[in-house]
């Protein structure tokens, strides 16, 4: 998979999510690489806002129809909204991830550990290396 669907305006984990941060507050989502690796999503098992999440703990569960994989949070906080349109469009992730396909918003309760995020150009190089 081409790594060219890679905005410059957020930042990534090794994990292929997108993180685009305003302030304390993280927007999280799957990047289009690991839409296309999972396929097919069918269903998003959304966590309630008022979760306590860990930084690089699973955060929610995406089930494709062939895989089922786990979605980590960046930083340590509290989940404040999850994408609710998910729950009757999960294709929504395949289709867009990088805008309606969203997954959660994170109030992080502090910095995301160093080393966690890359910007774009490194992200692009990860996928392009095979990781």
């Amino acid at each position: 998979m081409s790594a060219e669907r890679v905005p410059d305006d957020r930042q990534y984990t090794k994990t292929h999510e997108w993180v685009q941060l305003d302030g304390p507050r993280a927007t999280v989502g799957i990047t289009d690489h690991a839409q296309a690796l999972l396929t097919d999503i069918v269903f998003v098992d959304l966590p309630a806002a008022g979760k306590s999440v860990s930084a690089g703990a699973s955060v929610l569960v995406l089930e494709s129809v062939k895989t089922v994989a786990d979605v980590y949070a960046p930083g340590p906080g509290t989940v404040r909204e999850a994408n609710a349109e998910l729950k009757t469009h999960p294709e929504l992730v395949n289709q867009d991830p990088y805008g309606r396909g969203w997954l959660v918003r994170i109030e992080l309760a502090g910095p995301v550990p160093p080393g966690t995020l890359l910007d774009a150009a490194a992200y692009r190089a990860l996928v392009e290396s095979g990781a």
